[in-house]
């Protein structure tokens, strides 16, 4: 799940746990929301944590981050 998928169910879990008022028969709207948000979230932190890893915050080098050697023959 990437970090827009996130955004988008935690702002959907919002709305329905605080900015609805409705009363559904078999669900209850504010727990479902709230239920998105958490999702949303767990997401979220999974994928900064995971996008650090591949290569968006980081230390990495001027050669990317790759050891690299580089191997010369002799022309004979």
């Amino acid at each position: 799940m990437g970090m827009s998928v996130s955004i988008f169910l935690i702002a959907v879990g919002a709305i329905l746990a605080w900015a609805v008022n409705a009363e559904v028969s078999g669900i209850d709207v504010q727990v479902a929301g709230i239920i998105l948000v958490i999702v949303g979230v767990i997401g979220l932190i999974a994928s900064l944590v995971f996008w650090s890893s591949w290569g968006g915050f980081g230390n990495r080098d001027a050669a990317g981050g790759q050891n690299t050697t580089i191997v010369e023959r002799e022309q004979v």
